[in-house]
This record gives C-alpha cells, structure tokens and sequence, in this order.
C-alpha cells in the first residue's frame, strides 16, 4: 500500500510487482483480496486507487480482473525513462466493495482449484 490518506479514506495500490510465477495465480489474486479487505473493512477505508503505466498491458488487465473500474488517464503526467508517463487510474470504492468481496470469496473457494492449485474457472 502506498499513500495512505486517512483523512480522505483514500489508500492506493502501486508498484506492486509479483513474480512470473504468482502472476495471475490464485495466491497473488489472494493477496490483493486481502490487502482490499484490510484497507477497506478493518481500516474503513472509503477508496481504493490503483495506478499504473498507461502502457503496462499486464497492470491494467490486472486492475480490471480484480474487479476495479477504469477511471481514466493523466495525459503527460509525468516523465519517465525520457518519455511522457500517462498513468491511469482504477477504483473500487466502498459501495462497491460488498459486492466485490463476495464475488472475490467465491472464486477464492478452494472447490473452484485442483489439487495443483490451478484454476478450474479460469
């Protein structure tokens, strides 16, 4: 987690970075359940950002497969690497995260996963 805003009940995700072997596990959808659950129900959280390069495919895929809703992009944000930076900005928010908690729950439920770990719905 990073910039923390306890005041605005705002927490943002970013520079995660999992290794090619979690990605697109269970585990790392795993963890990024349990960091929402903490921010959003233990700490009362009303939002959750996660930011990301415009042009990290992977990040962006991520965002929306677990469940945050695509913003949009800060145009020339920054510059990075001698390139303009478009971040883009995704959310879940506490209205939504009831719906998103059950949903993450279930597809977390151990049935759905052989015993290898894979996943039997995709």
């Amino acid at each position: 987690m990073r910039r923390l805003q306890p005041a605005t009940g705002v927490i943002e995700l970013g520079h995660i970075h999992f290794a090619p072997r979690l990605q697109r596990t269970p585990a790392s959808t795993e963890a990024i359940f349990l960091i929402m659950r903490r921010a959003l129900d233990e700490l009362g959280y009303r939002r959750c950002k996660w930011k990301c390069d415009s042009l990290n495919a992977a990040s962006r895929a991520a965002a929306v497969r677990l469940g945050f809703t695509f913003e949009g992009l800060f145009r020339q944000a920054t510059i990075y690497k001698r390139r303009n930076r478009d971040p883009a900005w995704y959310s879940v928010i506490d209205r939504e995260w009831p719906a998103l908690r059950s949903a993450s729950r279930r597809w977390l439920a151990p049935v759905n996963f052989d015993r290898d770990g894979a996943s039997e719905r995709g």
